[in-house]
């Protein structure tokens, strides 16, 4: 998705199919990996939810919800796009970055366009 700088793709799997408590516990944990992450390097974090069940806006909501509320996400910048495919179903993707990554702009709108590219169908 992105050409012009390093970037990673984060996973949350639910490997044994059984519903998920709502658990502060899961959150402090995203939200500690998603630190760590950038504690140790200045890459982009990429992500897609799941559409497997049906419920990818309900987890993009969540996800959004708990970055929202991360009490230093005043350090990164959060974009979240839903992507239609060709089969109706709507697609999360988003991406997260230091606001101090000096590729800032040109990241965004890298991430913009490749948005806007996935949107439109091609004409044959």
């Amino acid at each position: 998705m992105l050409q012009s700088d390093e970037s990673y793709e984060f996973v949350i799997a639910n490997l044994n199919d059984k519903k998920s408590p709502r658990d502060k516990k899961v959150k402090d944990t995203v939200v500690a990996i998603v630190e760590e992450f950038f504690n140790s390097n200045s890459a982009t974090i990429l992500y897609l939810c799941s559409t497997s069940d049906g419920k990818q806006l309900t987890r993009g909501r969540l996800f959004k919800n708990w970055f929202d509320s991360y009490e230093y996400s005043n350090r990164f910048t959060m974009v979240t796009s839903t992507l239609v495919d060709e089969y109706g179903i709507d697609n999360i993707a988003a991406l997260i970055i230091r606001n101090d990554n000096p590729k800032l702009g040109k990241i965004l709108a890298e991430f913009g366009e490749t948005i806007e590219m996935f949107s439109h169908k091609p004409t044959l």
